[in-house]
């Protein structure tokens, strides 16, 4: 029988969750053990297979509960700018509400910071379907993002589309790393950045490259 810890409203199920992606985040997927993993979740080990299969499909979960929050939480920033327009929405109020959605989970203390370093384990030592993080949550997001910006921007087909859309992911992307880097040095003089700074940069670098382009076309 799992074991239910009265002093704990989750389920067992979420503590085994939060459990498992803390320790996958410090030890790696090889170096977090069922059992560790199982005590820190004040469970039994049989919790484990109940309610995922395996550690390799509790891995998965651990995922795959970010990439959902993730992917619906940007979805519904380009869909929120887009909705609120009846004519043709500013491309830089779309860059900077989807911006704001993609960095600010990242950044953040705790869980987000923890996540950041699951993605770091996972791209050293890959564990995750070949095609889950694009299915989950990269081409959702993808798609929704290129129709808005060729609304915005007439004269963006689909394919310049995708390559906007990957610049700004790439910029996203390295201020994260960049400052997860930064944070984890005692370098003096590093350099510091506050999150409406950074992204009011990516935004009006993004768009100014985005009139650029098209009219160099």
């Amino acid at each position: 029988m799992v074991h239910e810890n009265n002093d704990n409203n989750r389920g067992v199920r979420d503590r085994l969750l939060d459990a498992a992606e803390e320790l996958f985040c410090k030890h790696g997927f090889e170096g977090a053990s069922i059992r560790d993993i199982a005590a820190a979740a004040e469970c039994n080990i049989a919790s484990v297979n109940y309610y995922f299969g395996g550690k390799q499909q509790l891995y998965e979960e651990v995922w795959r509960r970010h990439l959902i929050k993730m992917r619906d939480i940007r979805i519904a920033s380009i869909e929120n700018v887009m909705s609120q327009n009846s004519g043709r929405p500013c491309v830089k109020d779309l860059l900077r509400s989807y911006a704001n959605s993609f960095i600010e989970p990242l950044v953040r203390k705790g869980k987000g910071g923890w996540f950041v370093k699951l993605m770091t384990r996972e791209m050293i030592d890959r564990k995750l379907p070949p095609n889950m993080f694009v299915e989950e949550m990269v081409m959702p997001v993808m798609i929704v993002l290129q129709k808005a910006l060729i609304k915005t921007c007439p004269g963006l087909d689909e394919s310049k589309a995708r390559l906007v859309i990957l610049s700004i992911v790439g910029q996203l992307i390295h201020i994260v790393v960049a400052e997860t880097m930064f944070e984890q040095t005692s370098i003096p003089n590093v350099p510091k950045y506050e999150l409406d700074e950074v992204v009011d940069h990516i935004v009006k670098f993004s768009a100014a490259g985005i009139q650029g382009y098209m009219k160099n076309e």
